[in-house]
């Protein structure tokens, strides 16, 4: 959930994204992805000749060659891919090993805790809710939560959930004042995560600016609780992955610390370019709505195109979670839990994208079906190992 640089978001949480001992739970937001392939990209046409063919089976395509990269250049331990062309064909990738201790290998389209990806779901549940008339967009969070945010600078009555959807509320980020060695093995309660974010001044007035911040989604998911009168983690259950039939996603339970089906272990680095620790089994109470979840490449593909096709919400509130504002640099625009990001090819796609101790994934959608996600299991610590994140993802949604 760290919040973004990595994804293209300016953060005030970067440095510690690369592996400091500070972070934000994110996504933050913006978008991811060694050596066994369990296939290259099919043709798009039934035209391709025979040796043609023989040729692709002998030579990595592109999203093969980007995630050996990461592995041999980068050093990553492991990368994943899932791949999905318009007319819903499937590719998976791995490139490393899942397991540095054993060197067993990946596992394919293995588990991964998606981080600020959650985001995004947590998202579609407000917006179902709007829809429902249970929540106003435009409404103060003081509506929902009477009494609860106040601080420096900080009233929820001047707050919008809107404003909390978009990250531009001008709320401080708890996650750069939590410690990741420290709350490994602790389970914190959100309202926990809340008193540390009003420990702090607000970091502009609402509506002032855009900045990404995990106190945001906890407050959406508060507002979810509150509204349903049902924990936030069923309701996600119910209104999204029962309903897409997301069978390997899940939100892990109090004091659930493993990963439950195959996965690749995640690694986690310190700033100081220490060996890597592998930080596979951790409490992620401290991510909750801002980036708990657990899912796979492909999951995640299935839920972004379902959502972009109108399976989860009504036009109006798709359409709502669609209109965006600039967030950084390289053209990354920000809606309600989802952003938009140029592809060198042309178009855009849309995703989230999501860092938490031990993994880094980027992915998303296009308008005319094209899906690709990506994940690397240890957050990259410099900025050229990030952005060839992203440059995979752009390869296979361009390939």
């Amino acid at each position: 959930m760290r919040a973004q640089t990595r994804q293209g978001l300016p953060s005030p949480t970067r440095q510690q994204q690369g592996g400091g001992r500070r972070r934000a739970v994110s996504a933050a937001a913006a978008l991811v992805i060694g050596v066994m392939t369990t296939g290259a990209l099919a043709p798009t046409t039934a035209s391709a000749s025979g040796s043609a063919a023989a040729a692709a089976a002998a030579s990595p395509d592109a999203v093969q060659r980007a995630l050996n990269a990461l592995v041999r250049d980068d050093g990553m331990p492991a990368a994943l891919a899932s791949v999905q062309d318009r007319d819903g064909r499937t590719r998976t990738y791995t490139a490393g090993v899942g397991d540095l201790a054993t060197g067993s290998k990946v596992p394919k389209d293995g588990q991964v805790r998606i981080g600020s990806n959650t985001k995004a779901f947590t998202a579609v549940v407000v917006l179902q809710l709007v829809g429902e008339g249970k929540i106003g967009l435009d409404s103060m969070v003081e509506t929902y939560l009477p009494g609860l945010v106040r601080g420096e600078g900080i009233d929820g009555r001047h707050i919008k959930v809107r404003q909390l959807l978009q990250h531009t509320s001008g709320l401080p980020d708890y996650g750069v004042h939590i410690d990741d060695d420290e709350i490994r093995n602790r389970y914190v309660e959100p309202r926990d995560l809340l008193d540390i974010a009003l420990r702090y001044k607000a970091d502009a007035a609402p509506g002032e600016k855009w900045g990404y911040s995990n106190t945001n989604y906890v407050l959406a998911g508060l507002i979810v609780q509150k509204v349903t009168g049902r924990p936030l983690a069923e309701e996600i259950d119910r209104r999204i992955i029962k309903r897409i039939g997301l069978r390997h996603t899940y939100f892990p339970a109090p004091g659930e610390m493993t990963i439950r089906e195959p996965h690749p272990q995640g690694y986690h680095r310190n700033p100081e370019d220490g060996p890597l620790r592998d930080f596979t089994e951790m409490d992620p109470s401290w991510a909750w709505a801002a980036g708990q979840l657990i899912s796979t490449n492909s999951d995640l593909n299935r839920f972004f195109t379902a959502l972009l096709g109108g399976r989860l919400l009504p036009a109006a509130q798709l359409a709502e979670m669609r209109t965006t504002v600039p967030a950084g640099t390289s053209g990354l625009r920000y809606g309600l839990g989802l952003m938009s990001r140029p592809l060198s090819c042309g178009g855009v796609y849309w995703g989230h994208g999501g860092d938490i101790v031990g993994y880094e994934t980027r992915g998303g959608v296009t308008d005319d079906g094209r899906a690709a996600n990506v994940t690397v299991t240890s957050i990259p610590t410099d900025d050229s190992a990030a952005q060839h994140v992203k440059d995979a993802v752009d390869r296979a949604l361009c390939g």
